[in-house]
């Protein structure tokens, strides 16, 4: 059975005339009258009932109807949404993030999207750190990702701010209840931090402090995501360096104090495939430029 034989079944059973059926499939009678006739060929059964007078279905026609109306329905519900993929306003945008400021940045733009269109899905990903979601935006195994530039050569970027990291350490840590510390002081520390294979950019900021600091931090150890991080260090396994976004993150036994060099750590931005196709991307685009203003100049 084709979709045109559908159709013209359809036209025919609501009109009761092929007449009239043949005008609103903008087709020749005869060529209607073929395609039904090709229809009741293959499903081996009478679907009308004609005479010069009038224009009736059999009973196998009436069991027809409701699933050919049914199946055109469907189709007209797939030619919407194929229509509205191809503007952009229905799809899916498969978006990496890790990290705290991930998911404040990435439930903003989520509710956005979600008021405007609501047609397009974002699938998102966590715990998919910027070294990790630069890869999977160059080999298009993402649509969208946070980043930290510079990016590989085919992904372009939305920069949104210059991030700053502070220091997490235990509640009853001498150094809690510091205003500030300097990373020098923090030789001999033991460090909880993500694992080196993550692509983290807080455990790139932390070893490059240490190094200018002049020493190599303990890493007793590592954690998948900034809850079991903050966890860890709530237990006293250590302290770590954070964005400062966690500092919202309360968890017991867990203070945060102001690192004398963490300000302007590294650059967070939003990165895409240059040449990724999807138009539902470019309306998420649009609106990470609109909502989520590059505070810096690139």
């Amino acid at each position: 059975m084709e979709f045109r034989q559908v159709t013209a079944f359809l036209a025919v059973a609501e009109e009761l005339h092929f007449g009239r059926a043949a005008e609103r499939l903008h087709i020749a009678q005869p060529a209607l009258s073929q395609i039904i006739r090709a229809l009741e060929r293959d499903l081996d059964v009478e679907l009308f009932e004609r005479t010069t007078r009038r224009v009736r279905l059999t009973p196998a026609g009436e069991a027809l109807l409701e699933p050919a109306a049914a199946i055109g329905t469907q189709v007209d519900g797939a030619r919407r949404i194929a229509r509205a993929a191809q503007q952009g306003l229905a799809g899916r945008v498969r978006i990496g993030f890790g990290g705290t400021s991930g998911y404040a940045i990435l439930s903003r733009l989520a509710r956005e999207v979600g008021q405007r269109h609501p047609g397009i899905s974002l699938d998102l990903r966590p715990q998919m750190y910027c070294g990790e979601a630069a890869i999977a935006l160059r080999d298009g195994e993402m649509d969208l990702a946070i980043v930290s530039p510079p990016a590989p050569a085919s992904v372009d970027v939305h920069v949104i701010r210059q991030e700053r990291v502070m220091l997490a350490v235990p509640s009853d840590h001498p150094m809690a209840d510091r205003e500030a510390v300097s990373m020098t002081e923090l030789a001999g520390q033991p460090f909880i931090s993500y694992a080196p294979s993550h692509g983290s950019q807080v455990r790139e900021v932390m070893m490059r402090l240490a190094d200018e600091a002049g020493f190599l931090p303990r890493i007793v150890q590592e954690a998948p995501d900034p809850y079991s991080l903050l966890a860890l260090v709530g237990a006293q396994v250590g302290m770590s360096v954070v964005v400062a976004p966690s500092e919202h993150i309360r968890i017991d036994g867990v203070s945060y104090v102001r690192l004398d060099e963490g300000d302007d750590a590294f650059t967070l931005a939003l990165g895409w495939r240059r040449n990724n196709p999807s138009e539902a991307l470019v309306r998420v685009i649009d609106i990470v430029r609109e909502v989520l203003p590059s505070a810096i100049t690139t």
